[in-house]
């Protein structure tokens, strides 16, 4: 959907033989030209309302090195992040640091998921082990270990970020969702939805997804009003999302 003072289309770069497709979005509260590469490899360029196309191209042409590198570098990122085989030695994430997945066979303890001097332990049982369903299970317990510490992580968080939420009244709802594209939503009503795997994340990621969140209660869109209330209340907003989007591939496999 196409917020109102704002108009997309799309163009194409050349960088010596290389094609790059951008996308130019001109938005009437925009004061200056944005070249943004996403972690996706989408080039997006934000501009004013009254900007030329010979301007953003130009403008665009001078940067083809940077944007052509920084696609690349995505590109490779990507190519990097293996699907899950949920086997010893994998890595896993949680609040932001890396772990080693650890999968013991011992029918004497139950199933469960701990953390365990730097190692994300899975223990399943002897004839679950010898199965062809033992990445599945793997996944299923992670999955289950994942979800809780969402729930009890998620609701510290939401508690610590509301004292800067006047606007909020009482303790909003939470439901988690697992999203493909997203972090988080909030509904008309208030309520919000969060994305489990977002408990991979570094605390003040989560504390940003939040305040997004919670700024919408205010402002139900991404007016510049929006953005001015996240500001106020989270002045380094801009540096978490990059954080966060450059980890976003890694976080979400599965």
């Amino acid at each position: 959907m196409t917020d109102r003072g704002t108009a997309k289309n799309s163009h194409r770069l050349y960088y010596g033989e290389k094609l790059i497709d951008y996308e130019v979005v001109r938005k009437a509260n925009s004061r200056k030209l944005r070249i943004k590469v996403h972690p996706d490899q989408r080039v997006v360029v934000t501009a004013p309302m009254d900007t030329t196309q010979a301007f953003i191209q130009s403008s665009v042409n001078k940067k083809a090195g940077w944007i052509w590198q920084h696609v690349q570098d995505f590109a490779k990122q990507k190519s990097d992040v293996l699907p899950k085989r949920y086997i010893s030695g994998e890595t896993q994430f949680y609040l932001g640091r890396r772990y080693v997945l650890k999968i013991t066979a011992d029918d004497q303890r139950p199933e469960a998921v701990k953390l365990y001097r730097g190692k994300l332990n899975v223990n399943l049982s002897l004839e679950q082990l010898e199965t062809q369903e033992r990445a599945a299970k793997v996944k299923s317990l992670l999955d289950n270990w994942y979800q809780q510490k969402a729930k009890a992580v998620f609701y510290e968080r939401l508690l610590a970020m509301l004292p800067k939420t006047d606007w909020v009244k009482g303790t909003p709802a939470f439901r988690l969702l697992s999203m493909k594209k997203q972090w988080g939503s909030c509904s008309t009503q208030g309520n919000l939805v969060l994305n489990p795997h977002l408990v991979k994340a570094p605390k003040e990621c989560i504390d940003y997804v939040i305040l997004h969140e919670l700024c919408h209660i205010a402002e139900y869109n991404h007016s510049e009003q929006f953005w001015r209330l996240l500001t106020q209340v989270m002045p380094q907003w801009k540096a978490l999302k990059t954080q966060l989007d450059s980890m976003a591939e890694l976080y979400l496999n599965e």
